[in-house]
């Protein structure tokens, strides 16, 4: 039996949640696996534990693998409609005539810039390259807290920390190695002691960095279909 559910609230100010449908199948509730190539032998076990934490908050695992379409509007730039199924993706620019359909999986899609497609091969392969770096670092922005044990990724618990509201929380670190378009970034995700969500992340452009570049909390969670999503990141 599936339960189809289809939720239109928005998120107000940094993203805005149009569409999201979840498949529902009757069975029992699943643990949080890694996905395969995270460095669980070099991640602490403690920090492994809080993400799984942090996904049990969200609205677990299961809830998670369900969600099949999130479509998202990122800070007034473009906007995204992302199959997560099929890897399929439609993102639209809001100040160019651009628009991209690429499947992040494989690379592979459809390019229209002014309503006009393109076929010149040169031309799909810079716009479809643009289309899946736009949606790793979008999606990023939105979805963190359900990544926290992606493929590449190194969590290291740093201790008991206080975000800049006061409010207390664990940190985690998180680096990648092999993935992504800046495998070397590096992040710092506040974890509340209370709710279990993540509440506050600092970006660092090199994993050697001693300062980030900013810090940005995470606010204003709201429930879509059956996960939280925070929709306001602050100022930047």
């Amino acid at each position: 039996m599936l339960l189809h559910i289809i939720s239109y609230r928005p998120i107000a100010l940094v993203f805005s949640i149009a569409l999201c449908l979840l498949n529902h199948a009757c069975s029992p509730k699943i643990a949080n696996p890694p996905a395969q190539g995270f460095n669980a032998a070099a991640s602490d076990a403690k920090a492994v534990a809080i993400a799984d934490e942090v996904m049990a908050a969200m609205g677990g695992r299961q809830a998670w693998d369900a969600t099949h379409y999130i479509s998202w509007n990122f800070f007034g730039s473009r906007t995204l409609l992302w199959d997560k199924y099929t890897g399929q993706c439609r993102i639209e620019w809001k100040k160019r005539p651009l628009q991209v359909i690429v499947n992040v999986n494989t690379g592979k899609g459809k390019v229209a810039i002014g309503g006009v497609e393109q076929t010149q091969p040169d031309t799909l392969a810079k716009y479809l390259d643009m289309g899946k770096r736009a949606w790793i670092n979008d999606s990023y922005w939105l979805l963190m807290p359900f990544k926290l044990k992606d493929s590449g990724v190194t969590l290291r618990y740093l201790g008991e920390a206080k975000t800049e509201k006061g409010a207390a929380a664990d940190l985690l670190q998180m680096t990648f190695a092999g993935v992504g378009v800046t495998p070397d970034n590096k992040y710092h995700v506040w974890v509340d002691k209370q709710s279990r969500l993540v509440t506050q992340w600092a970006y660092f452009p090199k994993f050697t960095d001693e300062k980030p570049q900013f810090i940005n909390p995470w606010n204003d969670y709201k429930r879509y279909c059956a996960i939280l999503i925070s929709g306001d990141r602050g100022r930047g």
